[in-house]
């Protein structure tokens, strides 16, 4: 007779979300920032009464050096992180090289704070340090919080950020590339983008789809009245 395992059968249909930090982070950025940034700027230079032809211009060259800017400064500072979690995990890996004693009794608390018995923790902390790159890989994971072989990428950071930027930026400049004059209509489109595009992050997020938009179109809201006041304000003094 086969014996059967008193555990049960380990989920194989299951998978989790973008959490650290790759595509997902710099797309969400980069499209509200992009809506945010360009439906202030239409905001603003519309209301400082320039035409719809010097709108276009200073929202085409807005999308084109906020892309660019989005897309280096995302690409360097995932790189920058990525280098610096190597560095640590050098660190790590000559200090468990150096004080192998000390580490192993370190594993031991961290599993002990775990909830593991003190035996059971002993027994595993060592089972586990017999192999050097798994016990590096356990260290650095619970003494930083980041796994060493899910380090996002920097390009697709890069390349996300800038499509989705652009993307953003020229919602609302729509009206105008369109042939509508009227800034209300720039803003509205705006507006709706902001609101969508909160919608869809919502997606990713226990938040409900309705709060998330409401939230990005008020921030925008904010953003949009700000620079129109601003630009109001400048125009009738140039004025």
């Amino acid at each position: 007779m086969t014996e059967r395992s008193e555990l049960p059968d380990a989920e194989i249909h299951h998978g989790h979300g973008d959490v650290s930090g790759g595509w997902l982070r710099a797309a969400t950025f980069g499209a509200m920032d992009g809506l945010v940034t360009n439906t202030a700027l239409v905001a603003g230079v519309g209301g400082g009464g320039a035409a719809p032809q010097a709108i276009v211009l200073a929202g085409t060259a807005s999308l084109v050096a906020g892309a660019i800017s989005m897309a280096l400064g995302e690409y360097t500072s995932v790189k920058t992180q990525n280098e610096q979690l190597d560095l640590e995990v050098e660190k790590e890996r000559v200090e468990l090289e150096r004080n192998p004693d000390g580490e192993l009794a370190e594993l031991v608390q961290m599993l002990r704070a775990r909830g593991v018995d003190a035996g059971l923790a002993q027994r595993v902390a060592v089972q586990l340090h017999r192999d050097p790159e798994t016990a590096l890989r356990l260290h650095v994971v619970a003494e930083l919080g980041l796994n060493p072989e899910d380090k996002p990428s920097p390009m697709v950071a890069a390349v996300s950020s800038f499509f989705t930027f652009s993307i953003g930026a020229v919602v609302p400049l729509l009206p105008y590339l369109l042939g509508f004059s009227l800034l209300w209509v720039a803003l509205l489109c705006g507006g709706a983008g902001l609101a969508a595009a909160g919608a869809i992050s919502s997606r990713f997020t226990p938040r409900p789809w309705w709060f998330a938009a409401l939230r990005q179109l008020l921030f925008g809201a904010a953003a949009a009245g700000i620079t129109y006041a601003i630009g109001s304000l400048i125009g009738v003094t140039v004025a």
